[in-house]
């Protein structure tokens, strides 16, 4: 990141009044999310204070790290929520500017028209300013960002925001970040760690029921009853034909699987264990 900061120009680009403002509670005004000081998808100047940052292309390991970043929290995020990477956010009069990655309630805010403000926002730290990600981390908690982390790739160190004590606490590798944006808690080692990610996506899909790890599963239950019975029918010295180990190998139908189990426990011969549904 290149932090030669500037004066900038403070007027959202378009036609004159196209932005808006609103009030929050105890936050003073604040303009709208999505009312940006610098063209989104145009440029990589980002505003903090009113100085220009310009947001460089990262290169390993920091480009590394956005990766497991964002394979980690896109499936971790709760229903009704959306994780997003580089979402630019108008977060006060001053300050245009993306964290990382973070997440958001799906849909519009009834109250300003617009998107969700992020709730909880994550910034991949490598040569970056420390007092710039403290400026930011204060602006975005001060709009109303819930949560602010911190990964940094050189010390594998993972911080979270402080507001009362004004600066980043370090989180230990095993403990978890746990929030109503997330479906299941997030171990912090997993942002880090390769496997443990791993295992954090194929959990958080598992709690989130989602049907391609369902129908997985239940393949991989289909076959291990499949191979039970011809285990079965083999030790207690049945034939079987091709054809039937066949039509016990491919079936998915757990259910007629159990039956068939039952049979090859019990039956005098493997004849006719599939003749039947």
């Amino acid at each position: 990141m290149d932090e030669n900061g500037r004066g900038y120009n403070l007027k959202a680009p378009g036609p004159p009044g196209s932005g808006s403002s609103f009030r929050l509670p105890g936050r003073g005004s604040f303009p709208g999310v999505d009312d940006h000081l610098v063209e989104p998808e145009v440029t990589r100047d980002e505003i903090v204070g009113s100085h220009r940052i310009v947001a460089s292309p990262a290169q390993p390991p920091h480009a590394d790290q956005h990766s497991e970043l964002d394979f980690i929290l896109r499936a971790l995020v709760a229903p009704g929520y959306r994780a997003a990477v580089d979402l630019l956010t108008r977060h006060d009069q001053e300050s245009d500017f993306a964290s990382d990655a973070c997440v958001r309630k799906e849909g519009l805010d009834p109250s300003t028209g617009m998107r969700y403000l992020e709730e909880i926002a994550f910034e991949v730290v490598s040569e970056q300013n420390e007092g710039w990600l403290t400026e930011k981390a204060r602006r975005m908690h001060r709009r109303g960002v819930r949560r602010i982390f911190t990964i940094w790739v050189k010390t594998q160190k993972i911080c979270e925001w402080s507001s009362e004590n004004g600066g980043w606490l370090a989180l230990e590798p095993s403990s978890q970040i746990e929030d109503s944006c997330l479906v299941m808690p997030l171990t912090v080692a997993a942002l880090h760690d390769a496997a443990q990610a791993d295992f954090a996506v194929i959990a958080a899909m598992a709690a989130k029921g989602t049907p391609a790890l369902l129908e997985r599963e239940a393949m991989a239950e289909a076959r291990g009853i499949a191979t039970s019975i011809l285990q079965v029918l083999g030790t207690r010295g049945f034939a079987i034909s091709d054809a039937q180990q066949q039509e016990i190998l491919t079936c998915r139908d757990l259910d007629r699987l159990r039956r068939w189990l039952d049979r090859a426990l019990l039956n005098s011969s493997a004849e006719d264990l599939t003749s039947a549904s």
